[in-house]
């Protein structure tokens, strides 16, 4: 299919660009746009996007042989389906014009969906509701901002000027280059730059009053794409500091702005992006190339943050942390989010993939660097373990589903566009990326990567384009290596059969979770490096690097009473699929195994599992042998193995849910009394991490010990003891609270909650609140949650819906109210954000493992419009239907197994 592209006849050099008469009580603004073109080719019309703007005027010139000549307006015509403008010219622009110049007046929105230029609410200190201006432009929402080129090849300049009230601060992505009042001094007046429209009073800060305006306008930014382009406003302090390196002749200074009274919690993030800018400098070989860079934390936000060049938007809690209030695993969070968005001003903005196909060479690089930066600045956090337990997990569950997509998938409309913005792009972009890497050696890749961004700095390039860099410096054919990966949908599982002697065969095939590719789903062959693990009895274990591309393979110095493994630290993407006794065997081989081997074989032994490539015993051999585990991420690995289980189990027996409970709380009683209740000064960022996981299993298992300590602190902190509870266990201690089987307790903690969420303490405390709501069990309060799906900020939904999905007793709940309240509450809601709809729909109905519930959701489906939430439909329906099958497969299995362990 061809891409929805405009016709290519004319080219954007610059964008001067005015805001003003901006209106917060009717959500109205004015601008004007002043766009100067080279031209390809003659036209009689100049097309640009545009999304809910009107254009009051036009004026056109193009200069003729180096004469100005006026070329006048025949109609203006929109298509709205398309977000396109055609301005119809009388005359046509000749193709010898050297410029053409369109002066455009236009009325724009200001939006309430997350998008384009819109405002967030919010209450300050006192308790008084404000707003915020801001933009997010990424992928397609520049256009409902000004009319303009919206696409990411089309790069230009910017000089952007904003009038607001005075009393408010602007940024935007260049520093201020001047400040003034309006030429006739009149206040509330707002007068547009020449020729714009003059129309008073503007509405003054958020109380709506009227008040004296200013026109702040930015110096002109590098030439960029459109979804870069940033400015917010409002009532905003900040707190600054400077990096150690100098860049052109001084130390670059960095801001994080947030509304009055939060800027203290920016300090973190602040240090880490001075660092982190230092870092990708020296990595990069190329220094940090605005004149500044600031942070801003916006109150509504749909995604994490936004990488806006010299002006990083973010949720708050993606940017702010605070030591005294905010739980650890939020320092975790901003470390990364800010890393990966700094890595950005690289990838992304300096350099910018060609079109939407390749949003991979912006996301998965930023992500595999955003880790690497988190790794160099906290080392005790084995930051890289915990992405293969999590980020490569989540890729390789999403790409296991037939309506998984290649790295690189063809996009056409904007639309698509946001539906790619998954963990493909992103983690198995970032996956195949430290895969590489390993291979090549880090350093030898990243001067490669240094090579390529040089060579396309301030333009656009494609995948061929990296691919040719490195190849040069390593001297290897990367393109070969990684051609399958990057335009292939899925990854192999390695199926390893051991043969008398010393040798193994080794067969690639097409991972799928429902365990049933067909021939056509299954003729790609992906270059594999192997990295094997020997070692006979007694000895130290040694490794190689082989790799094969093709169907099937022998290899030899397998030693059957030995030890054996592939993809020594799980630097592959793939999986691998032993027999039950290899499984048990690497129980007697712990030592010879990292984190990350004993990651990936909890991982791989499970998807095999639920694919039915091997039976969920083997997994549960092996699991029973880490009792004794003392590595918090592999904890992490087991407990979200058994989670698995456990949800996908819970429409079974009663008996066999108590047999996986009680293997689970048998398996984690030595850690638990290890760990201890009780946080420490002495504890370290994974053991804190890890004592919050541990109890919250606990208590959902029924541990009656855990249950009552958690409970009494949360009976303190209700009773005013804000300090009883400590920041990182507010999750497991909430939901024990509205999860007591006593209906009187659990209603009053339910509604304690509410409280908490309506006046929170914490800049976190909305996320941690919704998501403990859902832990309810009585009906009247799965009742109360699941009504309140629709009430609160769309960005925050999937915190509540995630909670009550992994509630057994709510997932069906949560199902019948979206069905009931599809067309006039979920759609008519979400549907303006596609980002936040596909995300609930997906996490909603994933975890269900019936063929009723796939049934009930084809039903339901059955000619309603899909349009923008498709693929994510498609691949939870795979989920169901994996699930489904393993269940059926294996349930009597596994009950037989865990009733031999009693």
């Amino acid at each position: 299919m061809a891409r929805d592209t405009l016709p290519s006849s004319l080219k954007p050099t610059n964008y001067n660009l005015s805001v003003y008469d901006i209106d917060i009580d009717q959500f109205l603004f004015k601008g004007r746009v002043v766009i100067k073109f080279d031209v390809n080719e003659a036209t009689k019309s100049i097309d640009l996007n545009a999304k809910d703007l009107k254009l009051d005027s036009v004026e056109v010139k193009a200069d003729v042989t180096k004469t100005e000549v006026a070329i006048n307006v025949d109609s203006i015509d929109y298509n709205e389906k398309n977000d396109t403008v055609a301005i119809a010219l009388k005359s046509e622009i000749p193709a010898n014009a050297t410029s053409v110049t369109a002066t455009i007046l236009y009325s724009g929105v200001i939006q309430q969906n997350m998008s384009g230029f819109y405002k967030s609410s919010y209450k300050d200190p006192e308790g008084n509701d404000k707003i915020q201006l801001s933009t997010q432009f990424e992928a397609t929402d520049a256009r409902a901002a000004f009319p303009c080129m919206d696409e990411p090849n089309l790069k230009a300049t910017f000089d952007v000027s904003i009038t607001v009230p005075e009393a408010w601060e602007v940024i935007s992505n260049m520093p201020v280059v001047a400040s003034k009042a309006p030429t006739d001094g009149k206040k509330g007046a707002t007068k547009g730059p020449s020729k714009g429209p003059s129309k008073g009073p503007s509405k003054g800060p958020a109380d709506g009053a009227d008040a004296a305006t200013k026109t702040v306008t930015f110096d002109t930014t590098p030439k960029m794409s459109t979804y870069l382009l940033a400015w917010a406003c409002g009532e905003f302090e900040y707190v600054e500091d400077f990096t150690e390196r100098s860049y052109n002749g001084r130390k670059l200074p960095v801001r994080v702005y947030t509304t009055k009274g939060l800027k203290e919690q920016g300090l973190f993030a602040l240090d880490v992006t001075k660092k982190v800018i230092d870092l990708f400098s020296d990595v990069f070989e190329i220094d940090y190339m605005l004149p500044k860079m600031d942070l801003l934390a916006c109150h509504e936000f749909s995604h994490g943050a936004m990488e806006n060049w010299g002006l990083i938007t973010y949720r708050t809690t993606a940017v702010l942390f605070d030591e005294k209030t905010s739980a650890a695993a939020y320092k975790q969070r901003v470390a990364y989010v800010v890393a990966h968005e700094v890595a950005h001003q690289w990838f992304g903005d300096l350099v910018t993939m060609d079109w939407w196909d390749e949003l991979w060479l912006n996301e998965g690089f930023a992500t595999w660097v955003g880790w690497y930066a988190v790794d160099r600045l906290f080392p005790d956090w084995h930051v890289f373990t915990a992405f293969v337990a999590e980020n490569m997990e989540d890729a390789l569950q999403l790409d296991s589903v037939r309506a998984s997509h290649p790295i690189e998938v063809p996009v056409t409309s904007a639309k698509d566009i946001d539906q790619i913005f998954d963990a493909i792009s992103y983690l198995k972009g970032a996956s195949t990326i430290r895969m590489l890497g390993n291979t090549l050696g880090v350093d030898t890749f990243l001067k490669g990567v240094a090579a390529y961004l040089k060579k396309h700095s301030y333009g656009n390039a494609h995948t061929a384009d990296l691919w040719s860099a490195i190849s040069e410096v390593s001297g290897r054919d990367v393109n070969s290596l990684m051609e399958s990966w990057i335009k292939k949908i899925g990854y192999p599982v390695i199926t390893v059969t051991e043969n008398e002697g010393s040798t193994a065969t080794l067969k690639q095939n097409r991972f799928l979770t429902t365990g049933d590719a067909k021939p056509d789903e299954d003729e790609t062959l992906w270059w594999v490096p192997l990295e094997v693990s020997s070692a006979g009895p007694g000895e130290e274990a040694t490794g190689n690097s082989d790799s094969f591309d093709v169907r099937e393979t022998s290899i030899s110095g397998v030693a059957h009473n030995g030890f054996f493994k592939l993809n020594r630290n799980r630097t592959g993407f793939y999986r691998c699929n032993y027999s039950v006794a290899r499984l048990e065997s690497f129980g007697q081989h712990l030592d010879k195994l990292s984190s990350e081997d004993r990651v990936g074989i909890i991982s791989d032994a499970l998807a095999t599992s639920i694919a039915g490539y091997a039976s969920t015993v083997g997994l549960l051999s092996f699991i029973s042998q880490l009792s004794g585990e003392d590595d918090p991420v592999v904890w992490t690995s087991i407990l979200d193995a058994m989670a698995t289980i456990r949800s996908a189990w819970f429409e079974q027996s009663e008996e066999t849910q108590k047999a996986i409970d009680a293997f689970t709380a048998k398996l984690i009683e030595p850690i638990t009394s290890k760990i201890g209740l009780e946080f420490t000064n002495k504890d370290n960022f994974l053991d804190s991490q890890l004592r919050t996981r541990l109890l919250g299993t606990a208590a959902g298992l029924g541990v009656d010990a855990v249950s009552s300590h958690l409970t009494s602190l949360f009976d303190k902190w209700a009773a005013g003891d804000k300090t009883a509870i400590h920041p990182s266990i507010r999750i497991p201690v909430f939901r024990a609270a509205v999860s007591q089987s006593d209906d009187s307790k659990s209603a009053a903690a339910f509604d304690a909650l509410l409280k908490e969420l309506e006046d929170p303490s914490s800049v976190d405390s909305i996320e941690i609140v919704l998501s403990s709501l859902g832990a309810v069990q009585s009906p009247a309060l799965i009742k109360k949650s699941v009504d309140m799906l629709l009430t609160i900020a769309p960005m925050n939904l999937h915190f509540l819906g995630g909670s009550l999905v992994n509630n057994k007793k709510a997932r069906w709940a949560q199902w019948e109210f979206i069905k009931a309240n599809w067309d006039h509450g979920v759609v008519s809601k979400l549907g303006a954000n596609m980002v936040v709809l596909e995300r609930y729909l997906k996490l909603s109905l994933r975890q269900f493992a019936s063929q009723k519930a796939l049934d009930d959701v084809e039903e339901f489906f059955v000619g309603k419009d899909l349009d923008g939430f498709d693929r994510s439909l498609g691949q939870a329906k795979d989920f169901i239907k994996s699930r489904a099958a393993w269940v059926q497969r294996d349930g009597s299995v596994v009950g037989e197994w865990l009733a031999k362990q009693q």
